[in-house]
């Protein structure tokens, strides 16, 4: 699709960013002019309040959410010979950041109607060298914390969470962050939460995880040029950090306008059921953020999802696909020893999801527009099957 004709983007930052335009220049500008770029006063700043944000105590900027989940991890003790579960249909960042902790990825099937972690699959494969469990909060929406702390009890496991997709998002009384003893964050652009570049930040409630993921993010320093353990580089710029701080206060809105959104859509949808359009569930309410909507298109659909897409292309309209292929499919990870069969839910899943634009801003007109759009593309196979 040329850029010239996209009607409807699938994310559109301008929304966001003109209201606020000269904030975020003055406040680039201050962090120019004090010159600090590196772990400068923005980034505390921004450490504090979005840890409290989120209903944690500490937060550690780093330079990006696989940082975070790689040195998160490291600062929690889990490496070598401890195996992790983590669900197979998630950003190939969190099995990234599993492996540079050095850590065993033991994967995980979903369910078929939240696309979440299946808790009961997870069961199964818990062995004495289980040391930990990654929930992802796909697409903005949690998993339950009751839950998983039930789980984790069981077990005797670390919760560490992916909350790159969750900004504020909330359920049963927690907010994204605040579950497990720690959590990762990815402040890309695209985010909730984007920066104007890549960033990330570990939160934890630990002082110990705390003040360990402080010198793995800064070459294993307790102070300059005194090294105690093997660190590396990866800090959280302050540039970033300022952008950031300024962004925040904007955040719970942004969220609660991507959550209206989601209703319209789930409301104009609802009769596409027959035509095997169907969203993706939500079971936290107004706590689901909605980084993405992503609607499923079953096999009793006329039309492939290709096809969808395509119609939709050529309509000035952009989807996207989050994700087409599992983790354990990827090429670039054979060697974990999974094969194609051994997830049914999250391979079958992979085929039939579609992510629709979803930001602050998308008009309510917009919104019509672009499910009417899949409505014609439904109705006209069965004008065809009438002739």
């Amino acid at each position: 699709m040329n850029k010239s004709s996209i009607k409807i983007p699938f994310v559109n930052l301008n929304l966001q960013h003109q209201p606020i335009q000269i904030q975020l220049e003055q406040a680039i500008q201050t962090v120019v002019s004090q010159g600090d770029f590196i772990l400068g006063q923005a980034v505390a700043d921004f450490e504090r309040e979005f840890a409290a944000a989120s209903g944690a105590k500490y937060g550690i900027g780093v330079a990006s959410g696989t940082d975070a989940i790689a040195l998160g991890l490291q600062a929690c003790n889990i490496g070598s010979g401890d195996e992790v579960l983590l669900p197979v249909n998630t950003f190939i960042a969190t099995l990234i950041g599993v492996l540079q902790a050095g850590a065993k990825p033991i994967f995980v099937d979903c369910d078929r109607q939240t696309a979440l972690i299946d808790l009961a699959a997870a069961a199964k494969l818990v062995t004495p060298k289980t040391k930990a469990i990654i929930p992802v909060h796909l697409y903005g929406q949690m998993v339950s914390p009751r839950q998983l702390l039930d789980f984790a009890q069981t077990y005797n496991l670390l919760i560490f969470e992916d909350a790159a997709q969750a900004h504020l998002a909330a359920r049963e009384g927690y907010f994204a962050g605040s579950v497990g003893i720690a959590a990762a964050f990815s402040f890309y652009p695209s985010k909730n939460l984007g920066g104007f570049g890549d960033g990330g930040m570990l939160l934890t409630r630990d002082p110990d995880i705390a003040q360990k993921m402080v010198r793995l993010r800064n070459y294993g320093a307790v102070q300059k040029y005194f090294h105690v353990e093997m660190g590396t580089n990866s800090r959280l710029d302050t540039l970033q950090a300022a952008v950031l701080l300024e962004k925040l206060p904007y955040l719970p809105k942004w969220n609660c306008d991507r959550n209206h959104i989601a209703k319209q859509y789930d409301r104009e949808l609802l009769p596409l059921a027959s035509f095997g359009i169907t969203p993706i569930e939500n079971h936290s309410d107004t706590g689901h953020v909605y980084h993405l909507y992503v609607i499923k298109i079953d096999d009793s659909c006329t039309f492939t999802r290709q096809q969808i897409q395509d119609k939709l292309a050529e309509l000035g309209i952009q989807t996207g696909i989050h994700y087409p292929i599992p983790c354990h499919l990827q090429p670039a990870f054979t060697n974990l020893g999974y094969q194609a069969g051994d997830f049914p839910q999250a391979e079958a899943l992979a085929k039939q999801i579609l992510s629709l634009p979803m930001y602050p801003g998308l008009s309510s007109s917009e919104i019509t527009e672009i499910v009417s759009a899949i409505a014609s593309i439904l109705s006209s196979s069965q004008q065809l099957l009438c002739l």
